[in-house]
């Protein structure tokens, strides 16, 4: 099969390699497409240095289970295990130890392959597993939203912000979204925010101060803002640390106030199965920004690692 792949720390290469051998319990599936994450960037860069190389990269997929030719997509959140508040011990994500999804074949436990939505193209359908269920969990299973609240997303634009401000809306709730850019700020608009906000202005947080009931924030260095936004008793449920990872708090306005700080990340099959529930309608798609074959990888790296896309980068693997 081809596959692109890292070889080396910081190179990616697009070859021919072996097929997988799937072990006892395990299927392969023909992909006809990929996605990429912000994760990729890191495995491509070196900076899981415990995982061998060379290593196929990518952690959503959609194809055709090589067993009955079913259409499925593939929830990339490996050994989650029973428990609903963490995952069990040796929990780990596809494409990075093993071998993921920038390929034409990819193995994965049988567990871990859902039927494709019938009213998604193979590219929608690879687009939402891991950025759709980071969302999903953070938004529902442990924000605990409920429809009338207030949500702030941070940094409009971003494939996981996309499902939130979708997902958030469709729940029934007031959302709004930060960005540096306006363009970004109205895509969101489209996709159901009320408003947006410039972070890029002076003391943005000032402008909603005790308005928001549910914070979303990958950012890491935004924590203070972001607890100044919430009401009394609101949650702050955090994913990332894209721009800092460590921050200084204010701790008796967190106490006085009663905030809360949960963290998350991916999610169970549980939270999956909830997701595929949500976007089952319809009229339901996720914003795609863009898609290349599967043998340009490196530039759709170079297009998610800019920071201008809007919504899912996508490979067409065949």
């Amino acid at each position: 099969m081809h596959a692109a792949l890292v070889a080396e720390a910081g190179r990616l290469e697009y070859r021919q390699v072996a097929d997988p051998s799937p072990p006892a319990g395990w299927v392969v599936v023909e992909l006809r497409a990929a996605a990429l994450n912000r994760r990729d960037l890191a495995v491509i860069a070196g900076r899981y240095p415990e995982f061998p190389l060379p290593l196929i990269p990518g952690s959503d997929g959609a194809g055709i289970l090589r067993d009955n030719g079913d259409e499925v997509v593939i929830l990339p959140s490996l050994g989650w295990g029973t428990g609903a508040d963490a995952p069990a011990p040796g929990w780990r994500i596809l494409g990075g130890p093993e071998d993921g999804t920038w390929a034409e074949l990819v193995a994965v436990p049988a567990e871990n392959v859902y039927p494709k939505p019938s009213h998604l193209s193979w590219f929608e359908a690879a687009a939402f597993p891991l950025a759709g269920l980071t969302a999903w969990r953070a938004l529902f299973t442990r924000g605990g939203l409920r429809a009338g609240e207030t949500v702030l997303v941070l940094g409009a634009g971003s494939g996981v912000s996309t499902f939130l401000v979708q997902l958030a809306h469709r729940a029934g709730a007031r959302v709004l979204v930060t960005s540096s850019a306006d363009a970004k700020i109205a895509r969101a608009v489209e996709l159901g925010a009320e408003r947006g906000i410039r972070y890029d202005e002076d003391d943005w947080a000032a402008e909603l101060q005790g308005e928001v009931d549910l914070c979303i924030d990958s950012v890491g260095a935004t924590w203070p803002d972001a607890l100044r936004t919430l009401r009394p008793g609101g949650r702050l449920v955090v994913f990332g640390a894209t721009r800092a990872s460590t921050v200084e708090l204010p701790i008796r306005h967190v106490y006085w106030n009663q905030l809360s700080i949960l963290g998350t990340t991916m999610g169970s099959r549980t939270d999956f199965e909830g997701l595929l529930h949500s976007i089952g309608h319809r009229d339901w798609l996720p914003a795609i920004d863009s898609v290349h074959p599967l043998e340009e990888a490196s530039s759709a790296t170079e297009r998610l690692a800019g920071g201008e896309q809007f919504g899912k980068v996508v490979l067409a693997v065949s």
